[in-house]
C-alpha cells in the first residue's frame, strides 16, 4: 500500500478535480443506498401486518432529525394505507424505491464518469514519461537493454499500471467509502450484532491475504517474460533474410515456444492466484452472512434482541451490501500487487540516471568557427579500454580521417564528439570550451552525422530529409536531394517526395537508403560534419557522384571522416591510422604511403 501511495503521489496531483468529484458522487450514492434499503422496512411491515403502531405527523425541527424523518415517512405511508388501500401505498412505496434506486445508479455513474479521465489521464502521462526518458537516455544505457523488453514495458507494462489504478481508485474512493457507511448504518440499527460482525470479518480478510501474498513476484516474473518473447520477435522481424537464408525457421521458431512455454506456465500460476479472490471471497462473504444470519435470527426467534424481524432483514440487506465492496476490495488488492510489479520494471527506465547532463551553469556555443581538439582522451564501456591517451587536433574547414582496422576506436572517438558518451578521462574541447560545459543541445546542433547504417523512419522521402530541421522549404530539400544524388530515383517514384519508404526505408535500396541519409545532413548544413562510412553502402558510379557532393559539402566545414574505403578519404587534409584504441600514425595519404607503415599496408590489401 505504502508503494501505491508513492505512486499516487506521483501522478494523481494534476486530476485532484476529478478525485474530488469522484469521492463526492462515491458517498452520494452510498448513502442513496441506504436510503433505497430502507424503504424495504415498511414494505415488509404491511405485507406481514408486524407494525399496528399509530404515528401523528411531527413538526420540522421539533425533534431530531432522523426521528422527524423516519415518522413522517411512516405518517404518510400510512395516510395513503387509510385513504387509497395497502395495495396503493405498496405500489408507491415500489415507486420510491425505483426513483431512488435510478438516483443512486446516476450517482454511482457519474462517479466513474469523473474517475475515467483521471485513469486515462495517468497512464498517458506515464506513457509520456516513458517515452521522453527512452529519448533522453544515452545510447550506452540500451546496449544492456533488450528493444522488445523496453517495448514491453510501454505497452504490457503500462496496461498492468492502468488496471491498477482502475483497481485502486475504487479501493481507495468507492469501496472504503460504502463499507464505511454502511457500517456505521449497521451500528445504529444494531451495535451488538455489529460488533458480532466485526470479529468475523478480519478472520475472513486474514485468509484472503495469504492468497496474494506472492502474486507481485509472480506478476513480475511473468512481465519480464513477456518482454523476452517481444524480444524474440523483434529480432525475428529484423533478422527475418538471415533467418530465411540460413534455413532456420526451425530454430527460431522452436527458440520462441519454448520462451511462449514458459510465459505460460508463469501466467497459468499467476492468474489462478488471481481468479481465487473473486471464489473464496465470496464464499467466505457467504459463510459469514449465514453465520450472522443464524446468530441474529436466534436472538429474534428468542425474543432476545433489540431489532424487529423487518429491520434485522434491512441490517441483513446492508451487511450484504458490504459483501460485494469487500470481494472488490480484494481482487484490488491483488491487481495493485500486478501493478506495482510492473511499476518496478517501468520504474526501471524512468529512475534510471542519465550521465549526459546538461552543466549547471552553460557556456555559450561558439560563435566563430569552430576547431575541435582531442585531449588525451581515454575511454572504456565496461573494463576494457577502447581509446587510450588519444589527442587530435582538428581546424575549422579541416578534414580528417580515421582509418584502421574494426574495433581500433575509430566510431567511438566520433560518438563521444556529440557526447553520445563522456570520455572517462582526458576531455573534447570546440574552440576551446569542453563539450561537457555545452548544452547537449546546442552542442548537437552544430553536427550532421550520415551514418554507416542509414537509419530512416516510416515516413515519406520528404519528411525524413526533413527529419530534426524546421521550416525547410521544398526546394531546400529538393536542392539537398539533387546534391545527394538522390532527386532522381525520388521523382520516379509514385508520389515522389510524398513517397512512403516503409519500415526503416525497405523499399528502398541500401545505396538509395545511404543518399536519403546523406541529403538529410546536407540540409541541416551545420559547421561540423560527421562521416561513419558514408558512402560504403553506394555503387561505384553514385559512391563517385556522391563524394563530389560531399567534397563541396566539406568545403569551409569541420569534417571527421570514418572511413575503410580509402579511395574516398584521398584528398584529406589529415588521416590517422588507429590500432587498438590510439593513433599510430598520422600524416596525408602522400606521406603516409611514403612511411611504408599500416596505412601503405591497408591501401595495397585494397588495390589487391
Amino acid at each position: 500500500m505504502k508503494e501505491f501511495l508513492l505512486l499516487a503521489k506521483r501522478f494523481i496531483s494534476p486530476y485532484k478535480k476529478y478525485l474530488v468529484l469522484n469521492i463526492l458522487f462515491n458517498i452520494l450514492s452510498a448513502f442513496l443506498t441506504l436510503f433505497s434499503f430502507a424503504i424495504i422496512i415498511p414494505i415488509l411491515e404491511m405485507l406481514f401486518n408486524i407494525s399496528q403502531q399509530h404515528y401523528e405527523f411531527m413538526a420540522w425541527g421539533s425533534a431530531d432529525t432522523s426521528e422527524v424523518i423516519i415518522n413522517n415517512f411512516y405518517y404518510y405511508t400510512q395516510e395513503i394505507i387509510v385513504n387509497h388501500g395497502k395495495s396503493v401505498a405498496l405500489a408507491t412505496l415500489a415507486a420510491l424505491l425505483v426513483f431512488m434506486t435510478m438516483l443512486k445508479t446516476g450517482t454511482a455513474y457519474l462517479s466513474a464518469y469523473y474517475s475515467i479521465p483521471m485513469r486515462t489521464g495517468i497512464v498517458r502521462d506515464i506513457r509520456n514519461k516513458i517515452y521522453d526518458k527512452v529519448v533522453s537516455l544515452p545510447i550506452g544505457f540500451f546496449t544492456n537493454e533488450r528493444k522488445g523488453d523496453v517495448m514491453a514495458r510501454i505497452s504490457g507494462d503500462v496496461t498492468e499500471v492502468e488496471n491498477s489504478i482502475t483497481s485502486s481508485i475504487n479501493m481507495l474512493f468507492k469501496n472504503p467509502i460504502i463499507i464505511i457507511i454502511c457500517l456505521a448504518t449497521m451500528i445504529y440499527v444494531s451495535w451488538q450484532l455489529t460488533i458480532f460482525v466485526l470479529i468475523l470479518l478480519p478472520l475472513a480478510g486474514t485468509l484472503m491475504g495469504k492468497v496474494g501474498k506472492n502474486l507481485k513476484r509472480a506478476s513480475l516474473e511473468g512481465q519480464t517474460q513477456w518482454g523476452v518473447l517481444l524480444s524474440n520477435i523483434e529480432e525475428t522481424l529484423g533478422g527475418l533474410r538471415i533467418v530465411k537464408a540460413f534455413n532456420a525457421e526451425n530454430k527460431v521458431s522452436g527458440r520462441f515456444k519454448k520462451e511462449n512455454e514458459k510465459f505460460v506456465r508463469i501466467s497459468n500460476r499467476m492468474n489462478r492466484r488471481y481468479e481465487l479472490a473473486h471464489p473464496m471471497s465470496e464464499f467466505l462473504g457467504t459463510l459469514t452472512i449465514a453465520i450472522v444470519l443464524w446468530f441474529g435470527g436466534t436472538l429474534i426467534l428468542d425474543g432476545n434482541s433489540s431489532i424487529s424481524a423487518a429491520k434485522f432483514i434491512y441490517y441483513m440487506v446492508i451487511f450484504y451490501s458490504i459483501i460485494n465492496p469487500a470481494k472488490d476490495l480484494s481482487k484490488a488488492v491483488y491487481s495493485i500487487q500486478r501493478g506495482m510489479a510492473s511499476m518496478e520494471r517501468i520504474d526501471k527506465i524512468l529512475k534510471a540516471d542519465n550521465p549526459i547532463k546538461d552543466p549547471a551553469n552553460p557556456k555559450p556555443i561558439p560563435t566563430e568557427k569552430p576547431s575541435i581538439r582531442y585531449n588525451n582522451v581515454s575511454f572504456r564501456y565496461t573494463q576494457n579500454w577502447v581509446l587510450k591517451d588519444v589527442s587530435l587536433e582538428i581546424p575549422f574547414g579541416h578534414t580528417v580521417a580515421l582509418v584502421g582496422q574494426s574495433g581500433s576506436g575509430k566510431s567511438t572517438m566520433a560518438d563521444m564528439l556529440p557526447r553520445f558518451y563522456d570520455v572517462n578521462e582526458g576531455s573534447i574541447t570546440l574552440n576551446g570550451t569542453d563539450v561537457r560545459d555545452l548544452r547537449v543541445h546546442d552542442l548537437r546542433s552544430l553536427m550532421g552525422n550520415v551514418n554507416q547504417e542509414a537509419i530512416l523512419f516510416n515516413d515519406s522521402f520528404y519528411n525524413n530529409i526533413t527529419f530534426g530541421v524546421e521550416n525547410a522549404t521544398r526546394e531546400q530539400v529538393e536542392e539537398a536531394a539533387r546534391i545527394a544524388n538522390a532527386y532522381d530515383f525520388i521523382m520516379e517514384t509514385e508520389d515522389g517526395f510524398d513517397t512512403n519508404i516503409g519500415d526503416r526505408g525497405c523499399r528502398l535500396s541500401g545505396g538509395q537508403r545511404q543518399r536519403i541519409s546523406i541529403a538529410r545532413a546536407i540540409l541541416k548544413n551545420p559547421p561540423i560534419l560527421i562521416l561513419d562510412e558514408a558512402t560504403s553502402a553506394l555503387d561505384t558510379e553514385s559512391e563517385h557522384c556522391v563524394q563530389e557532393a560531399l567534397d563541396r559539402l566539406m568545403k569551409d566545414r569541420t569534417t571527421l571522416v570514418i572511413a575503410h574505403r580509402l579511395s574516398t578519404i584521398r584528398n584529406a587534409d589529415l588521416i590517422c591510422v588507429m590500432h587498438e584504441g590510439r593513433i599510430v600514425e598520422r600524416g596525408t595519404h602522400d606521406e603516409l604511403i611514403a612511411l611504408g607503415g599500416q596505412y601503405k599496408h591497408l591501401v595495397d590489401m585494397q588495390k589487391f
